[in-house]
Formats: structure tokens, C-alpha cells, sequence
């Protein structure tokens, strides 16, 4: 078959397809990491539903880790795709899932960049709210974990996510009009 133009042909889609889709396990992987350290190490000693910004933490935390499965999803289904390029069905599958990843993963990257907004604005008020400590200097058994790098150590995790966020966008688009491509939309 002549190629069209502008149109990969099915090697090309296979190869290009299998290196997205293990980019994108690879990031999804490595964000879901990023968010559960986050969580474990910070989140889970911060949440107070009447405070607007813990609780917003909680929710872009929570969101990020929605969007690193449709990631990871995208990224099986992508690899599954490349290896068999006939069934129409895992084309939707793959397209729908690349759809649902480049949006997740864009509002993770609206809601981190509000986090981190948040966390410069108040000093890390919030995070450190479950301690009663007035010398922050000092490690205080009253607190839940280690306050001396709490918030340095939260900005850094939040901008690694941030970072793995964008190119999770980059790559599920990548996929998308690879997807788009092959269904000939």
C-alpha cells in the first residue's frame, strides 16, 4: 500500500507506539511514587477538612494519583496497541485513555501549581499545623514527623510531580494523535 502523506506506516506506528507507551509507564510510575511519598511522609499528618488549604492539598494529591493510573493504563494499552494494530476496539480503548490521561494530568498540573501557590503564600502554615511548635528549629516530639524539612522537602517532591505531570501531558497527547492517526479521524 502507497503511504499517504502524513500518515505513518504500521511499523513505524508500532515502534513509535511502544516507546510512548513505555515512557509513559515509566512517568506514571515515577509520579505515582512522587504523590505517595508526598502522602506518607507529609499529607496523612496534615488533613483538617475545615482548613480550605490542607484540604486542597489532599485533593490535587488525590488527583495526581487518579491521573498517574490513567497514565499507567494508557501506557499498557498503548504497548498492547503497538503489538496488535488490527482490533478497532483497542484503538478507542487507547485513544479514550490518552484523552482521559493528557486532561487528568493537566488538572494535577493546574492543582500542584495552586499547592505550591498556597504553600509559598502561607509559609507552610498548613503543613505544619499539627505541630505545636514555636522554635521550628527545634524537633519536637508534639509533631507527627520531622518539621525541620517539611516544607522544603514537600516543594521539592511537588515540583519533581509537577515536572512529571507536564511530560506525562506531552507523551499521552504523543499517544493520542498516534491513535488519532491510526483511526484515521
Amino acid at each position: 500500500l502507497p503511504s499517504v502523506p502524513g500518515h505513518l506506516d504500521p511499523s513505524s506506528h508500532q515502534r513509535v507506539l511502544m516507546k510512548t507507551g513505555l515512557i509513559l509507564l515509566i512517568i506514571g510510575h515515577l509520579n505515582f511514587i512522587t504523590g505517595a511519598l508526598v502522602h506518607g511522609t507529609v499529607l496523612r499528618f496534615v488533613v483538617d477538612p475545615r482548613d480550605a488549604v490542607s484540604l486542597q492539598y489532599v485533593i490535587a494529591n488525590t488527583a495526581s494519583v487518579i491521573s498517574t493510573l490513567l497514565t499507567i493504563s494508557c501506557g499498557i494499552a498503548a504497548l498492547m496497541l503497538s503489538r496488535y494494530l488490527s482490533p478497532a476496539a483497542l484503538k478507542w480503548v487507547v485513544f479514550t485513555l490518552s484523552t482521559s490521561s493528557s486532561l487528568g494530568c493537566l488538572s494535577c498540573l493546574l492543582g500542584l501549581a495552586v499547592s505550591i501557590g498556597l504553600t509559598l503564600g502561607t509559609q507552610g502554615r498548613a503543613l505544619l499545623a499539627p505541630c505545636s511548635i514555636t522554635d521550628l528549629s527545634l524537633v519536637s516530639r508534639e509533631c507527627p514527623f520531622d518539621p525541620t524539612r517539611v516544607y522544603s522537602s514537600t516543594l521539592c517532591l511537588w515540583a519533581i510531580s509537577l515536572l512529571l505531570d507536564l511530560m506525562e501531558i506531552i507523551f499521552s497527547i504523543r499517544c493520542l494523535l498516534l491513535t488519532i492517526d491510526l483511526l484515521r479521524l
